[in-house]
């Protein structure tokens, strides 16, 4: 198994950005190929220090495999969420894969 988690850093500019990066994870990257699980959500509030705030929305997806997952990145559901959703409402993206 592969696990690839986003964490996305919204534009404080744009009011509802946050709904409309969680909204175009559901319609463009949930049915995609080779996903296994999705989740997306925004960030959950913690009282505890070493829980890292900083960020609004983060996505954990969870591939059979690597070669799936490299699949998803090419796959066109994929890019259209990058252009028409990330690129107009993010600021920053990290990425943490790990098998």
């Amino acid at each position: 198994m592969l696990s690839h988690i986003v964490i996305f850093w919204i534009d404080p500019a744009q009011r509802n950005a946050a709904a409309e990066l969680i909204a175009g994870a559901n319609k463009y990257l949930k049915d995609i190929p080779g996903v296994l699980q999705f989740h997306v959500g925004q960030m959950s509030p913690s009282p505890r220090p070493v829980v890292d705030q900083s960020y609004q929305v983060g996505l954990n997806l969870v591939f059979p495999n690597k070669a799936a997952e490299q699949a998803y990145q090419v796959h066109p559901q994929h890019i259209e969420f990058v252009e028409k959703v990330f690129k107009r409402v993010g600021k920053k993206v990290v990425i943490y894969d790990f098998e």
